[in-house]
């Protein structure tokens, strides 16, 4: 469905195509951008988001379909060609040079001159008008990593609309802002709206689509699934849309895999490991969160709710500004990776091939890595014994390879991911968190290592899974916790794991 407009669009695409080797990242996209509008593209991890913006930035040239500015085509062979066009865009991290100064930074590459040489009283006058457009007043000769992240990226729209942007891309620019920071960058966004520029803005936060746009794009699976005016599109079928229709047979096949699981006794226990008001500001807000032995606790919501930036706080990968961590009671430092592998945690994750696997190594290799490094450098396992571990868990686990010493890159994804469950079991933990663990993988795969996952709770383990597919965490869950926009907004136990009322709660709805 498309919401119908009486004015031109500034951007648009007519049937869009990418494909990468093995992926078809987009297939047949149609989209448009107005002047004066805030317009959300909104999707699930590898809807097509990011692959869309960068076909429209010159980042990558697309296979097939057209890009036209003003109802004209155009072709994009680098970001400078999209820039030129007048398409900016602000990324996650900002983008600009830390050292330099705040006007130097909004000038850079564009200095006026004077008499042959850089006219430094009118970089400071235009960067200040530059930014008193946007309603914000600094000292503009400071070094711009003097200044938080939220006014940096302020000095970057002002950067952007100072060379007379038509449209503006912002790609997650609230992930790492608390929210004052937020409703400051959001006033901004209203005015340049008001001057008539055209914003593309990129996130996974409900509450925010919802507080900024004037339309709304859904992207599922490569395609565009629909266009639609915020106004006209409630949060319960926007999360329904972004997921798709989940089915019935889906569903009862769930319901008795969860009768399946080993039983447990239900409530807190002061055994296991306990987060207490853990949080960290502009990332996560304080959660309370417990995982006892022989018990996996799934963390439900969409991308950028808060899974994995809770699950990296517990690991010690983020480090947490408030609350405290308490292992079978006892309050423990939780400061560093380091100190979570010794209080018996491993972590799978998200990102298999960047944070998990090293390619370059053999099977063995990968699998001892952990285990190595808890014991230290100076301490080897020596080639037999990491022979031995490899081979008891490529038996063990299923893992199939021409033997132990095969490079881990030649393996399917499901057997890499085998791997990496491997690399933790060999610690021997007490607890294993698990991130995305059947991303990318087959569906033979994924049941294999679910069934897998839930061996080694029947044996104890406690285990914290994180994964979009929801039916994937409460098909093997014995309690779920349900985040959105950052926070911990329910917590269900197995008698309350039902499907419907998770979307409710995500959507917005009230905890039972």
């Amino acid at each position: 469905m498309s919401a119908p407009t009486t004015v031109a669009p500034v951007l648009e695409t007519v049937g869009l195509t990418k494909s990468f080797p093995g992926v078809q990242a987009l297939r047949n996209v149609d989209f448009r951008l107005f002047p004066g509008e805030v317009h959300t593209l909104m999707g699930q991890n590898g809807a097509g988001k990011s692959t869309l913006i960068n076909v429209l930035t010159g980042v990558h040239s697309h296979d097939a379909g057209e890009i036209r500015i003003d109802g004209k085509p155009v072709g994009f062979a680098a970001p400078l060609e999209a820039e030129a066009a007048g398409i900016r865009t602000l990324y996650q991290e900002v983008n600009l040079c830390p050292n330099l100064s705040v006007a130097e930074n909004i000038f850079a590459g564009r200095q006026p001159t004077r008499g042959g040489a850089i006219d430094w009283k009118a970089i400071r006058i235009g960067a200040e008008a530059a930014l008193a457009e946007l309603d914000v007043s600094l000292d503009v000769t400071k070094s711009l990593d003097t200044y938080p992240i939220a006014v940096q990226q302020m000095v970057a729209i002002a950067r952007a609309v100072s060379v007379d942007a038509r449209v503006l891309i912002l790609d997650e620019p609230t992930s790492s802002l608390d929210d004052n920071e937020v409703a400051r960058l959001f006033e901004v966004l209203r005015r340049l709206k008001r001057n008539g520029i055209a914003i593309l803005f990129v996130t996974h936060f409900l509450e925010q689509t919802y507080a900024i746009s004037d339309r709304i794009t859904v992207m599922r699976n490569g395609e565009r699934e629909g266009e639609y005016l915020a106004k006209d599109l409630p949060v319960a079928v926007l999360v329904e849309k972004m997921v798709g229709d989940a089915r019935v047979a889906e569903r009862q096949a769930n319901a008795a895999a969860r009768q399946a699981k080993a039983p447990t006794s239900a409530g807190q226990t002061a055994a296991g490991f306990r987060m207490r008001g853990v949080g960290r500001r502009g990332v996560l807000h304080p959660v309370d969160l417990s995982i006892e032995p022989g018990r996996i606790v799934g963390l439900a919501g969409l991308l950028g709710s808060g899974r994995t930036e809770t699950a990296q706080l517990l690991f010690g990968a983020e480090r947490a500004d408030t609350g405290t961590v308490s292992v079978d009671g006892k309050t423990v430092k939780m400061g560093s990776p380091r100190h979570a592998v010794r209080q018996g945690i491993g972590y799978c994750a998200e990102d298999r091939k960047k944070e998990g696997i090293i390619a370059s190594l053999s099977l063995r290799e990968n699998i001892v890595l952990a285990l190595q490094a808890r014991r230290g450098w100076w301490r080897p396992l020596g080639r037999k014994r990491e022979k031995r571990i490899a081979d008891e868990y490529i038996a063990s686990l299923g893992i199939k390879a021409r033997d132990a010493e095969q490079p881990i890159e030649l393996l399917s994804g499901g057997n890499q991911q085998k791997a990496l469950l491997a690399r933790w079991l060999a610690t021997e933990p007490r607890m294993l968190i698990l991130d995305e663990p059947t991303r990318g993988i087959d569906i033979a795969a994924k049941f294999e290592i679910m069934d897998r996952v839930l061996a080694l709770c029947a044996k104890g383990l406690g285990i914290l899974l994180i994964s979009s597919e929801l039916s994937e965490v409460l098909r093997i869950s014995h309690r779920v916790a349900v985040l959105r926009d950052r926070r911990k907004i329910a917590e269900l136990d197995d008698d309350g794991l039902d499907e419907d009322q998770v979307y409710r709660l995500i959507a917005g709805g009230n905890a039972p």
